[in-house]
C-alpha cells in the first residue's frame, strides 16, 4: 500500500464548518478527529484530519489501486494505516466519513455524496477553485462552487463517453504504454490525431485504425487528450463557469497531458477559465468527506448538547 503522511497542512477562512464552534469531545475544545475514505472505481483514497473550528490539520493520507482486489478491505487497510502513520488509536476517531462508492463500509459513521465532497476538497486543496472538474475512471462531470465548496450547478458525461479514466488506460495498454507515460508522451505530440468518437467501443474502433494508418504513439494520444478537454469545456460553459479556477480531481488529475489538452482547448473556446491541479488532487474526495464529517459531527454534538440542556 503507498503511503504517504500529509505535510501537515492546516487551513482556515470560510467554508462550510463555520458555526461549529463551542462543540466538547473530551480531548480539548473543538477538536474534531475524522477520517475520510474515497471508494472509487479504480482507487480508494483515505485521509485523516484534526478539526479545530474552522481550522484542519491533515494529518496523514494513503491511496490503493484496487486492482480486482476487495475495496472493503482496502478501506479498512487504508483507515488503519493513516491513524498508524499519525500514532492514534481508532478510539481518537470521531467520525469516519466515506464518498464515492463507500456506502458499504461497515465501520463508516456516515456517507457523503462524491459530488460534494469532491467540492469541498477542491476547494480546501485550492481555495480559488471556483470550478471542480472530477474526471475518474467511469466518467467525468464539471462542477461549479462557491468560495465555501458549495455546489451550485453540476454537468456530467455518460458512463459510456470516450472521456474516462478507464477508457484511458485500455487505450494505452492496446498502444503497450504504462499509465505513467501517458502524459509526457501526448505533451511530446507534434501532430495530434482527434477521436471523433464519443462513445468508447467506436473511439477505441478509431485508435486501432490510427495505429494501422501509421499514425505515431504521442499523436494519438494528445488527439485522445484534446477529445476529452472539448468535452470538458463544454461541460464547464454548461455549468456557467467563465472565469476563475478549475481545479481537476479525481485519477486523472494529474495527468499532465490531459491538464495540457484543457488549458489548450480553455483558449481556443475563448473560456477565461484557469486550468490547474494539485499534488494532492486525487485526493480531493476524501478530504471532503472527511470535513463534511466533521461539520456534521459538530451539528449532531450541538443537538445532543440542546437536547441536555432542554
Amino acid at each position: 500500500m503507498s503511503a504517504d503522511r500529509a505535510p501537515g497542512r492546516s487551513q482556515g477562512g470560510p467554508h462550510p464548518l463555520e458555526g461549529s464552534a463551542g462543540v466538547l469531545n473530551g480531548r480539548g475544545v473543538n477538536m474534531i478527529t475524522t477520517v475520510g475514505i474515497d471508494i472509487g472505481s479504480g482507487a480508494v483514497k483515505t485521509v485523516l484530519f484534526r478539526n479545530n473550528g474552522d481550522h484542519h490539520e491533515w494529518l496523514a493520507k494513503r491511496s490503493e489501486r484496487i486492482r480486482r482486489r476487495d475495496p472493503m478491505t482496502l478501506a479498512r487497510e487504508g483507515y488503519e494505516g493513516v491513524l498508524a502513520d499519525a500514532g492514534l488509536g481508532e478510539d481518537a476517531v470521531d467520525y469516519i466519513a466515506t464518498t464515492g462508492e463507500g456506502e458499504n463500509v461497515k465501520f463508516a459513521t456516515g456517507h457523503f455524496y462524491s459530488m460534494t465532497t469532491h467540492a469541498r476538497g477542491g476547494v480546501f486543496l485550492d481555495p480559488e477553485a471556483r470550478a471542480v472538474v472530477d474526471i475518474g475512471a467511469l466518467n467525468g462531470r464539471a462542477i461549479s462552487v462557491d468560495e465555501r465548496g458549495k455546489v451550485l450547478q453540476y454537468k456530467m458525461t455518460s458512463q459510456c463517453a470516450s472521456g474516462s479514466g478507464q477508457f484511458l488506460e485500455n487505450i494505452a495498454r492496446y498502444l503497450g504504454v504504462a499509465v505513467e507515460e501517458i502524459g509526457p508522451l501526448s505533451c511530446s505530440s507534434q501532430d495530434p490525431e482527434k477521436v471523433s468518437s464519443i462513445c468508447a467501443v467506436l473511439a477505441e474502433t478509431d485508435v486501432i485504425n490510427m495505429v494501422s494508418r501509421g499514425i505515431a504513439t504521442p499523436d494519438i494520444l494528445k488527439g485522445i487528450h484534446l477529445s476529452m478537454a472539448s468535452r470538458i469545456v463544454k461541460l464547464l460553459k454548461v455549468t456557467g463557469v467563465k472565469q476563475g479556477v478549475a481545479l481537476l480531481t479525481g485519477g486523472l488529475a494529474l495527468d499532465t497531458g490531459l491538464l495540457a489538452a484543457i488549458q489548450e482547448e480553455m483558449v481556443n473556446e475563448k473560456v477565461k477559465v484557469t486550468a490547474r491541479s494539485h499534488p494532492d488532487s486525487i485526493h480531493a474526495g476524501a478530504i471532503g468527506a472527511a470535513l463534511w464529517g466533521a461539520y456534521r459531527h459538530a451539528k449532531l454534538q450541538q443537538l445532543e448538547s440542546a437536547a441536555v440542556a432542554a
